[in-house]
């Protein structure tokens, strides 16, 4: 098991892919076709657990492969910590648990967002060559859903305060942030996807704003809590994040605080935008990259 702070891992960008944690030989053989010589995975609760990532860690290496990543859906955008509904305290405890095994089985990183409702998206819409994209139109909101189920003007009853996100918040990443330190573990905070909306009648007020991230680790006050940057989704918010995503990386990257990113482009910020092809959105890419 690591010791208390982060985890080793070798310096510099990498690239990974995202897989099933349980892949085919030809999943396996495509991507290191690739180079890529990293992964990210995603289970559930009921397999997020020492033994099942030490079994996907074992079968991944022997193809070559390093897991950097492993994710879990019972406690990602998990509303009962967001908003302190009932069974808050039983979702944190599973939260940690997750933490302690992933650095019990030596991997070094996981994603967490703080959405109630989830990513919410309306209808796809077309981006180049006639391909079906995401997209968000904040004029077809109730045409759309967070996380696939969350729709209707309140998801969860009322109209939440943004103290109440913070504060909720606060108590959660007080709670865990030491146990990822003793787990060697880092937490990479996600942007709220769209950012800096009322949605369902939950606003996204912390990770959709510059200021909003300083606040945020400033309160988790850990060398284990830090960025998974978004990059789809600093360009959603466009002028509303404060400072655009190129001088973000360069203020957070002097800091060693990304620990991820996804590297997407979209047509034009909100209220309305598709995703899009790396190469054909409002973003110069190249630009990302020589920032990164």
């Amino acid at each position: 098991m690591a010791g208390k702070g982060l985890m080793p891992i070798a310096p510099g960008l990498k690239i990974a892919a995202q897989m099933s944690p349980e892949p085919s030989e030809a999943d396996l053989q495509f991507v290191r076709q690739m180079g890529v010589e990293y992964v990210v995975l995603w289970t559930h609760g009921e397999k997020a657990n020492y033994d099942y990532f030490t079994s996907r860690r074992e079968l991944f290496e022997k193809a070559g492969i390093k897991i950097y990543g492993f994710g879990n859906g019972s406690v990602h955008n998990q509303d009962a910590i967001v908003l302190n509904l009932p069974n808050r305290n039983e979702k944190v405890e599973e939260y940690k648990r997750y933490i302690r095994a992933l650095g019990k089985a030596g991997i070094p990183y996981t994603t967490y967002a703080h959405m109630a409702n989830s990513v919410w998206s309306t209808p796809p819409e077309q981006t180049r060559g006639e391909a079906r994209a995401r997209a968000f139109d904040l004029n077809r909101v109730h045409e759309g859903s967070g996380g696939g189920h969350y729709k209707g003007d309140l998801t969860h009853g009322r109209k939440y305060s943004e103290e109440e996100i913070w504060d909720n918040f606060a108590s959660f990443i007080k709670e865990v942030a030491p146990v990822a330190e003793e787990a060697g573990v880092r937490i990479g905070m996600h942007p709220d996807d769209p950012p800096g909306l009322e949605l369902g009648g939950v606003p996204r007020c912390i990770f959709s704003s510059f200021e909003g991230y300083k606040r945020a680790l400033e309160i988790a006050d850990s060398p284990n809590v830090g960025l998974c940057l978004c990059v789809g989704c600093w360009l959603e918010g466009g002028e509303t994040m404060g400072v655009d995503v190129l001088e973000s990386i360069r203020y957070f990257g002097e800091r060693g605080k990304i620990f991820k990113v996804h590297f997407r482009n979209i047509d034009r910020p909100l209220p309305h935008f598709v995703e899009t092809f790396i190469d054909d959105g409002y973003m110069d890419m190249y630009k990302v990259m020589k920032a990164l």
